[in-house]
């Protein structure tokens, strides 16, 4: 996967976020959130209460939920290795895509793993708070499912139906497919050229200053309000995948 197996945060969140105006580091500067001193060393077997195989590393063909907390300090970037920057591995979950159907992604914040690699303790206590950036991702679906097209239905924080304040849309990046939750650094007016949906593409040819008829504003990197994040442990979205057939 091209964007995971980076030690630097920012540096892989910059690799995802796409027409970046600024990196993360800049974005988040002032944010008064504390990032948790994690674990000196990753847990595994040999922690008592914590099992290594319950990290979830997404492979190819494999749809996770890219998600970070405002400071970017707690996140999940498909990848199980890196513990100090995936402490939301453990128990994620994530779902092979196998064609065109409904599937569902998650996070959960409520392991002995996640406490463990954010407190050092598994009976710790750490809050996460915030929304940085959220995604769908299909790792490296660029190549084994170009067409695909991910439309994201729901919405869940701790079991709570989150309003989607607009319509997703799909782009491909970094040999990834994936549909933005909350992504500040596409604005509406900036979609990828490449953006589509399961009504059509929203450019002409690729053309961004050739709207097609389906792209009528509704559509966004920023589906969510991040006052619906205030604080969280669980994280769930529903979606439908589509464009399997051509």
């Amino acid at each position: 996967m091209d964007i995971r197996k980076i030690t630097a945060a920012a540096a892989a969140l910059a690799m995802l976020f796409g027409a970046a105006s600024c990196s993360s580091k800049d974005k988040k500067s002032s944010s008064t959130t504390k990032a948790p001193e994690p674990a000196t060393e990753a847990a595994s077997e040999t922690i008592e209460g914590v099992d290594a195989n319950d990290a979830v590393d997404a492979v190819s063909g494999d749809a996770y939920l890219a998600i970070a907390d405002e400071s970017f300090s707690v996140q999940y970037l498909g990848d199980k290795d890196d513990h100090k920057n995936n402490q939301l591995s453990y128990d994620a979950g994530i779902a092979h895509i196998e064609g065109n159907g409904d599937y569902t992604v998650s996070v959960t914040a409520d392991t002995n793993g996640f406490r463990y690699d954010t407190t050092g303790d598994i009976n710790g206590e750490f809050v996460v708070k915030g929304l940085g950036f959220a995604a769908v991702i299909i790792d490296d679906a660029e190549k084994t499912m170009p067409d695909a097209v991910i439309t994201i239905k729901g919405i869940k924080v701790d079991g709570r139906d989150i309003e989607l304040a607009k319509k997703s849309y799909t782009n491909t990046e970094s040999g990834s497919v994936r549909a933005n939750i909350y992504n500040e650094w596409v604005s509406d007016d900036g979609l990828p050229a490449d953006a589509r949906s399961a009504e059509g593409a929203l450019f002409n040819n690729g053309d961004t200053n050739s709207p097609t008829e389906v792209n009528d504003g509704s559509f966004s990197a920023q589906i969510v309000s991040r006052d619906d994040f205030a604080q969280w442990k669980n994280v769930e979205v529903s979606f439908t995948v589509s464009g399997m057939d051509k």
